[in-house]
Formats: C-alpha cells, sequence, structure tokens
C-alpha cells in the first residue's frame, strides 16, 4: 500500500556529499520507485531564528517553517536523518523541531495545569543516525539519552508513534558497510518503513 512520506534532512550542511544525504537519497528513490508518495525538508536550506522565548514560540512561525508543517502534517511517515554531533542532534535540527512542533500544529495550548492534545496521532516516524563512535557504544554507554529523548519528548509528546530507530556507527571510511547501508534504506524506502 502506497504511503503519503515526509523525509527530514537534518544536517546542517546543505552539501549534498554526506552520508545522511546519500542515505536519504536511496531511501527516496526506492519509495517513489515503488509508488510511495513523497515530500522532502532539507533543514539546511530554510531561514528561520532560534526561538529564545515563549512569546517567540507563540508567534506565527516563519514561512519556511509552515511549508515543513504542511509537509509533516500531510505524511503518514516521517524519516528523520542526521549526525550525532556531541551526543546529540545538531543544533540547528533542534532549532527548526522547536519552531515547528509549536502550539496549535503539534498539540493543542493546554489548559493550564493540563497537558495539551496530541495532533500529529496517526503518524509514524523512523530516525536514522550516523556517528564517528560504535553504535553499540552510543546506546549502551551513552544509553542513547539524545535518541530517547528525541523519541520520547518530541515524537511522542505530539502523538507520533511507533518510532523505529536505525544507527550507523564507525562511519567515517567504511565503504564496504556504507553500501549495505544505502541497500538497507533502499529496502526500507520500498516497504515505506
Amino acid at each position: 500500500m502506497a504511503r503519503r512520506i515526509t523525509i527530514i534532512q537534518g544536517h546542517p550542511d546543505p552539501q549534498a556529499t554526506h552520508l545522511d544525504h546519500a542515505l536519504a537519497a536511496a531511501y527516496a528513490q526506492a519509495a517513489e520507485a515503488t509508488g510511495h508518495s513523497i515530500r522532502r525538508i532539507a533543514v539546511a536550506e530554510l531561514d528561520f531564528p532560534l526561538l529564545r522565548s515563549k512569546a517567540d514560540w507563540d508567534r506565527e512561525a516563519p514561512d519556511g517553517i509552515r511549508q515543513a508543517q504542511e509537509a509533516i502534517a500531510w505524511a503518514e511517515h516521517l524519516v528523520i536523518f542526521y549526525p550525532l554531533w556531541l551526543g546529540g542532534m545538531p543544533a540547528l535540527l533542534k532549532g527548526f523541531l522547536e519552531q515547528v512542533m509549536r502550539p496549535g500544529f503539534a498539540f493543542s495550548q493546554p489548559a493550564p495545569g493540563s497537558m495539551g492534545k496530541k495532533l500529529l496521532t496517526g503518524r509514524s516516524a523512523r530516525i536514522v543516525v550516523t556517528m564517528g563512535m560504535p553504535a553499540f557504544v552510543y546506546r549502551w554507554y551513552f544509553h542513547a539519552h539524545s535518541l530517547k529523548s528525541l523519541e520520547r519528548n518530541i515524537l511522542a509528546f505530539v502523538g507520533i508513534k511507533p518510532v523505529m530507530v536505525n544507527l550507523f556507527g564507525m562511519v567515517e571510511g567504511k565503504a564496504a558497510r556504507r553500501e549495505q547501508w544505502l541497500a538497507l534504506m533502499r529496502e526500507l524506502g520500498r516497504a515505506g518503513r
């Protein structure tokens, strides 16, 4: 069954020479070839300010962010690609998510003393993270804290579940592994997962 999929490229460098870009391209090409509909958000190409206050958050979102919200609202499945930087997602991706996941779009404005309603339910997600360290070290020694924060404190908070994860470690100079990772992304793209 064909799905509506939005790919969020979270690498802060807009040059399409990084592994994250190749993985996202492999996923998208295979998904489109199988009949899935794809929309893309390249965070590095968007112009938006960082939020610095609650008043900033309550203001209307910039145009690029509103377009990203439309692509997310349209999607049944999100695929987020990013490199692990200093144990977490790059600051630009975090700033993007703060801009996008605003009250009125991602959750309803809560009444005092209560939680708002999750407005992005019915969507699933896949997170693909590349890193220089072994993936098992990130998962077991560092407890994948930043990944868990994205899953629980951002995606689940707005109703996106289930969330599947692919961690690719020791990515520098691993040409043989790179081809395996690209093949996996093509397989997941064909399946729309």
